[in-house]
């Protein structure tokens, strides 16, 4: 299996099953002198991490990380960092009854067609568990980007339930069980995921990420746009089906000068915009305006409901899948989606870091 890397500097390479014995990545092209701390990368797994609600799976995993390379008395060498979680609540006999069954809407059958291996525990390599490396290195990512950067995402829809963005509230986030920015649709969520999870279904859920203190001229006009990059790594994510930036797909109803970001010097001499319809990027560059994305995640597919599917030997059969998920598995999918955008971003920082290297001197 190739493809476990993306990131061209700031590389990230993932390894590891949901039922194996441990998950891991190296990250390389830290650079050197980075004071990194386990406890911190927790923080971000904790947040992340199943078995926080009864609103998400009840999988008991502590998900604490160990770092095992690319450190010599709490800073980065510029060496690759390895990253290792070990899985401690697997409970694969929860599959033996679907082994030779094809889950819909899971990868169950496309890996088996590409690969001719059917890992049925969990779904092996294809599975969301795979992603608390991509928020482990994510955190790495934004001691890089420093404290100036600040990435931030929240759950702004849940099924058909919407937030009022007039009542945001972005302190709000971190304080509940749906990384909601409106306090006011709290409990009407708890009691729609709750009729959800009843049934033995599941809802999508849409994530916005905004990133504030971004800096102007990341990315690359044609091939490595940094929108595109964005794109891509929110795409990668488990169970996305759709990115967009800025206005996004609102931009089809819109006139040009509707959707235009006019642009005006202040009194201060300082350049703004007076809208940000682009989202932050402009010709694949960011424009040093907030940085605004949106994923939509599907519904769970794994549900307690008897489904159509077929066997490994092509006969017609009915699946029902048991063990423990996510009702709403866009939830927990906000640590993540910062995760990588704070990749993306540190990756780019350091590509044009190398590229103007020569433009200041000491």
């Amino acid at each position: 299996m190739s493809s476990n890397t993306f990131g061209k500097i700031l590389s990230l390479t993932t390894w590891g099953e949901s039922h194996g014995e441990q998950i891991g990545a190296v990250l390389d092209g830290v650079p050197p002198n980075i004071e990194i701390k386990e406890a911190f990368i927790q923080k971000y797994l904790n947040q992340r991490k199943p078995g926080n609600s009864k609103f998400v799976t009840q999988r008991k995993e502590k998900d604490k990380i160990k770092i095992v390379s690319g450190l010599f008395e709490g800073r980065s060498t510029g060496t690759p960092i390895g990253l290792v979680i070990k899985n401690m609540d697997k409970k694969s006999k929860d599959y033996d009854d679907i082994k030779n069954k094809f889950r819909p809407a899971h990868a169950d059958y496309t890996y088996f067609k590409k690969y001719g291996v059917r890992d049925y525990r969990g779904g092996g390599r294809s599975s969301a568990r795979e992603t608390a490396m991509r928020v482990a290195a994510g955190a790495i990512a934004r001691l890089i980007l420093g404290s100036k950067i600040s990435i931030k995402g929240a759950v702004i829809q849940i099924g058909k339930k919407k937030i009022n963005r007039k009542k945001w509230n972005s302190d709000f986030i971190a304080s509940n069980d749906f990384f909601c920015p409106d306090p006011s649709v709290i409990e009407d969520w708890k009691n729609y995921l709750t009729k959800i999870r009843k049934s033995g279904s599941s809802c999508g859920a849409l994530i916005e990420v905004n990133v504030n203190g971004m800096p102007t001229g990341l990315g690359e006009p044609i091939y490595g746009k940094l929108d595109a990059d964005l794109a891509s790594a929110l795409m990668g994510i488990n169970a996305v089906k759709g990115v967009e930036i800025g206005a996004g797909f609102s931009v089809v109803s819109m006139t040009g000068e509707q959707n235009s970001d006019e642009i005006i010097v202040d009194k201060k001499g300082k350049v703004k915009f007076l809208s940000n319809n682009s989202g932050g990027v402009l010709g694949g560059i960011s424009s040093g305006q907030d940085l605004v994305c949106r994923l939509a995640v599907k519904p769970t597919s794994s549900i307690l409901k008897f489904q159509k599917t077929i066997t490994t030997d092509l006969n017609n059969t009915k699946i029902r899948t048991k063990g423990r998920h996510d009702p709403c598995v866009g939830i927990r999918c906000v640590p993540v989606a910062e995760a990588m955008v704070a990749l993306v971003l540190a990756d780019h920082l350091l590509r044009n870091y190398a590229l103007n290297r020569n433009e200041k001197k000491n």
